[in-house]
């Protein structure tokens, strides 16, 4: 069974490209993209547009979506003061005193790697909180906990990393913001 015949309107899955097709052979699909530009591609990387023509919309229909956008819209809103609104939400201090009673015995790897767990388990359950603020006290030192905490955030595509406030923290902290999805 074919999935695509001349004629359909399809969209590239991954590209912003869509277009009719004008010929199948085999998995091979060749598309008249809407500029004009003839490309090939196979079946897993197009999809079936709907055909316009089938889609009727009535005022009616209208009418109550415009109702419904307008009950949504009058919502209350709290108005948070410029020092709230700024005020980190949850700090985690990665000193090696705070997170085990005592260090001796244990390598400098060792303690550089429960110091990483904290911070990725801290970090993974601000996100599962939804709190979008959190301060990372690591203290100045020689820099490699700062490193390694810059290379961690760096790996999340929903996080902006930056210094903590300087006059809270000094250059020992960094500040994690976490962009929620909507």
């Amino acid at each position: 069974m074919r999935l695509f015949k001349e004629g359909d309107r399809v969209e590239v899955l991954d590209e912003m490209l869509s277009g009719v097709v004008v010929s199948v052979s085999g998995k091979e699909i060749t598309i008249e993209t809407d500029d004009g530009f003839v490309m090939q591609f196979t079946e897993n990387e197009l999809v079936k547009r709907p055909n316009t023509d089938d889609i009727r919309v009535t005022n009616y229909e209208v009418a109550k979506v415009k109702a419904e956008k307008e009950i949504g819209k009058k919502r209350k809103t709290t108005i948070l003061k410029p020092k709230e609104r700024n005020a980190p939400k949850m700090e985690v201090d990665l000193h090696i005193n705070q997170l085990v009673k005592s260090s001796k015995g244990m390598s400098n790897h060792e303690m550089l790697n429960l110091q990483m767990e904290t911070a990725k388990r801290q970090l993974e359950f601000a996100m599962k909180k939804r709190i979008q603020k959190v301060v990372f006290i690591h203290g100045v030192g020689e820099g490699i906990l700062k490193e390694e905490l810059n290379f961690l955030f760096g790996r999340y595509e929903n996080v902006k990393y930056y210094d903590a406030d300087y006059q809270k923290y000094g250059l020992g902290a960094t500040e994690v913001y976490i962009y929620m999805n909507t």
